[in-house]
């Protein structure tokens, strides 16, 4: 592949930027927590200032979402990441046992790539900068095309912010010419320690293929069933204020709604009422075909629109001025029907199922297609149903009778707030965590001696004799009993 001189140049960049940014961790690892958490309470304090200026700005440079609600989700991102991080130990010791005669310490990763998307790109750039020094790591931003104004704005606000409190400068810094081949080398130069990836799952399994250490998310699909236990009008208001907000740009918000038929007829009902636009046949059958591209992948134009926006754009012309959600009927999953797949707009898939039984199962093959290990939502006030559907569920965040956009950051619950939301091992990502500062930290461990090696040998000996190896008294047939077994349970 020839390099144009725009991608000489961004690589340059990212070496520049690498460079400041590995003086700037030599002074960082020095800092107390004391300092650290000084540095993080200035920058949550300019990126709530900002919020609403970098929202607008956003919503205007992508096209994507309500202005209003990323001005949530900056506020989120910044003010409750800090509540949620502001008391935990990152820097030097974090817990001594002294019963046990241990220390953990906690040190820094270094120089983090952070990888940021357009449909969340102001809220994820207060977000990983705040866990990043949290963590006493310096992090280089790589801005999504569409969105490297505004991000690089956020950016500069929460350095500014963090230098006059006394951080590094470079610690916090972004590129200004955004290539592929800048967040190849942002990503696999030597530097770097850890990728922070957000993104499409091109960029995510490209980070994990980069060889650098990498925590990274998988795409969101999650279901919501409405179970007959359930408080039916609440459940709707909630799947629809989810899936509405930011025009569901949100990766944690449902993609389908899963009733058992006896539920069936009351459940539309309530959505109608609430906003919710059945497709006819024909409208089903058009919208599927713009939703997805020729080549099976979510056609960007739909990607946190407006109902009225989708609509005009795939030529509904019955659908109402009123219409918050458009929802399809469907009953398959599979790469081929468009419902059954993730879709960061107001758009909803409803499947009807015969018992509870067939919902599991179809709510399982959902999550299997896509959205491995990421959420699932349930309505129901059934605590055993609950558990049952949570232990044979392929999703890391298990959310009941809440919103799925914000129950799964932590907006709505009590779970850990974060705008990064691991997958784990089934969704093939490194953690099933809502990632915040102690997942970018290695812990280091003292331990002092609690045995010697007499002590040892006296245990073995009275394991062996307890099954039966009375006649292993010496010391040298003791030894030969221990080796023998061990090599028989090799064999």
């Amino acid at each position: 592949m020839e390099l144009t001189d725009k991608d000489l140049q961004s690589i340059q960049e990212v070496r520049n930027l690498l460079k400041e940014a590995e003086k700037a961790q030599e002074v960082l690892s020095t800092f107390s927590q004391c300092q650290i958490d000084k540095i993080v309470k200035a920058m949550t304090d300019a990126a709530v200032a900002n919020s609403e200026k970098l929202a607008k700005m956003a919503c205007e440079e992508t096209g994507f979402g309500k202005w209003q609600d990323k001005v949530i989700k900056n506020l989120f991102g910044s003010q409750g990441i800090y509540e949620g991080i502001k008391n935990q130990k990152t820097i030097g010791i974090l817990a001594e046992n002294k019963q046990e005669k241990t220390l953990d310490i906690g040190v820094p990763v270094g120089v983090i790539a952070g990888i940021v998307p357009s449909t969340n790109p102001t809220s994820t750039v207060f977000y990983k900068s705040l866990i990043a020094i949290k963590a006493g790591s310096c992090i280089v931003f790589s801005p999504h095309p569409s969105a490297k104004n505004c991000i690089k704005e956020a950016v500069e606000v929460v350095a500014r912010a963090a230098e006059a409190a006394g951080c590094p400068k470079g610690a916090i810094s972004t590129i200004t010419i955004p290539t592929m081949e800048a967040t190849q080398e942002l990503m696999k130069h030597p530097i770097t320690r850890l990728i922070l990836a957000t993104g499409g799952p091109g960029m995510v399994k490209s980070a994990y293929s980069s060889g650098t250490p990498a925590i990274g998310v998988g795409a969101g699909n999650g279901p919501a069933f409405i179970d007959k236990s359930a408080d039916v009008k609440m459940a709707v208001k909630r799947i629809l204020d989810s899936k509405t907000f930011d025009n569901g740009t949100i990766c944690a918000s449902e993609q389908s709604i899963m009733v058992e038929k006896c539920m069936e007829e009351k459940v539309v009902a309530e959505l109608k009422a609430q906003g919710g636009y059945f497709l006819d046949e024909e409208e089903n059958k058009q919208l599927a075909r713009f939703i997805l591209r020729p080549n099976g992948t979510m056609n960007p134009q739909i990607v946190g629109k407006s109902v009225e926006h989708i609509a005009k754009l795939a030529g509904l012309t019955k659908v109402p001025s009123t219409a918050r959600v458009l929802i399809g009927r469907e009953k398959n999953v599979g790469h081929q029907y468009p419902y059954s797949r993730e879709k960061l707009a107001p758009i909803l898939a409803f499947y009807v199922e015969e018992n509870v039984d067939a919902v599991l199962k179809k709510a399982q093959e959902i999550l299997k297609l896509e959205g491995r290990g990421h959420t699932f939502c349930m309505h129901a006030n059934d605590e055993e149903l609950v558990k049952r559907f949570a232990l044979n569920m392929p999703a890391s965040r298990i959310l009941i009778n809440t919103l799925g956009s914000l129950g799964g950051v932590g907006g709505t619950t009590n779970l850990f707030p974060a705008m990064t939301l691991g997958c784990g091992a089934v969704g093939g990502s490194s953690s099933s965590n809502n990632i915040g500062p102690i997942d970018l930290i290695n812990i280091k461990r003292v331990a002092y001696g609690t045995k010697e090696l007499e002590t040892l040998r006296q245990e073995a000996g009275m394991s062996c004799n307890s099954v039966g190896y009375a006649n292993a008294c010496s010391e040298s047939a003791l030894v030969d009993e221990i080796v023998k077994r061990i090599m028989k349970q090799l064999i």
